[in-house]
């Protein structure tokens, strides 16, 4: 009888270190991977990932760095990744070349980008450009579309000495006041340059001035909606909620995404770039984050034919799909 006791309590004991395990085991795990390296811009999926806001949604989920956006969307198609954080005009020029591919989240309906200068040779309007160097980087969106911007505000672009500039450079040329303008992300490079400088650069805001480019999104594969439709949808809202407790609680996002990042800046560097982001997150009444219009979409094709060529048969949505987002 004692034996079979002793034997009994073993029993009891697998049994519930097996319950115990359970729950991590039967997560599904969702390959996440971003379009860049670490910045403050990724931190609320960092925060969402240490508060538990995906597990409880069932997911275990696996945040990479990126290398550029073309490489992040070849790994969504070829099956490597379940989902990519890319720029989203990036993943509308990908799928208006035939990219098996959907916007599923802009959470950015407009790219927080300036161009910035040095406070002696401020250029706080577009009129101002004139007669500047600006410093362009092929691919950048900000100087692709620099002959709109210039159209738009009715200034002349023949009057901008635009320099051609290895995006490696952008920072050294400046400093170096090789140019006077260079385009920045004000959830990402403004608050790391401002940093390091000491220095409150004059700022030309872009989208006040028209130019509208829509910014970080989320992009699933046809197949993917095909095949994981609800794990997609518990994915987007664990987003949603990490999101919102990323606003409230932008020190803690800090805190989290410095724990994944290998040589992190300062906490109070990651903390604006953070708070920076969660001031450019588009919140629609009646919609949850992420929600995407025709319009947004529309008006960013729009945008691209003067660069590229874009099917003006194809409809808007061709390129996304709010049926993920909660409703």
């Amino acid at each position: 009888m004692p034996r079979l006791r002793r034997l009994l309590a073993v029993l009891a004991v697998s049994i519930v270190a097996s319950f115990l395990t359970a729950p991590a085991s039967a997560l599904d795990t969702m390959n996440v991977r971003f379009s860049w390296k670490l910045k403050g811009e990724y931190g609320f999926f960092y925060l969402g990932k240490e508060k538990g806001l995906y597990q409880k949604n069932g997911i275990d989920v696996v945040l990479g760095e990126g290398a550029g956006a073309q490489a992040a969307l070849g790994g969504l198609v070829r099956g490597n990744e379940d989902v990519v954080i890319v720029p989203a005009i990036f993943a509308i020029s990908a799928i208006e070349k035939g990219m098996p591919v959907k916007l599923a989240a802009i959470y950015q309906e407009r790219t927080p980008f300036v161009l910035i200068s040095w406070p002696d040779k401020a250029v706080t309007t577009p009129a101002q450009m004139e007669g500047k160097s600006l410093a362009v980087l092929v691919g950048d969106p900000a100087t692709t579309y620099i002959d709109v911007f210039c159209t738009i505000n009715k200034i002349s672009c023949d009057k901008i000495n635009k320099v051609q500039v290895d995006p490696q450079l952008k920072f050294p040329q400046f400093m170096q006041k090789r140019v006077d303008l260079i385009p920045v992300y004000t959830d990402f490079d403004l608050p790391l340059i401002e940093d390091r400088t000491g220095t409150k650069f004059s700022v030309l805001d872009l989208p006040k001035f028209g130019l509208s480019v829509p910014g970080l999104a989320v992009v699933v594969s046809n197949k993917g909606i095909a095949e994981k439709s609800e794990l997609l949808r518990r994915f987007l809202s664990a987003t949603d909620e990490a999101i919102g407790l990323t606003r409230s609680e932008p020190a803690a996002a800090a805190a989290a995404l410095k724990k994944a990042w290998s040589a992190p800046p300062s906490d109070e560097l990651i903390k604006a770039q953070i708070t920076a982001m969660s001031d450019t997150v588009t919140v629609e009444d009646g919609h949850p984050v992420g929600w995407i219009s025709d319009r947004t979409v529309s008006d960013a094709r729009k945008l691209m034919s003067t660069t590229e060529q874009v099917d003006a048969n194809k409809p808007a949505t061709d390129f996304y799909t709010n049926d993920l987002l909660k409703k």
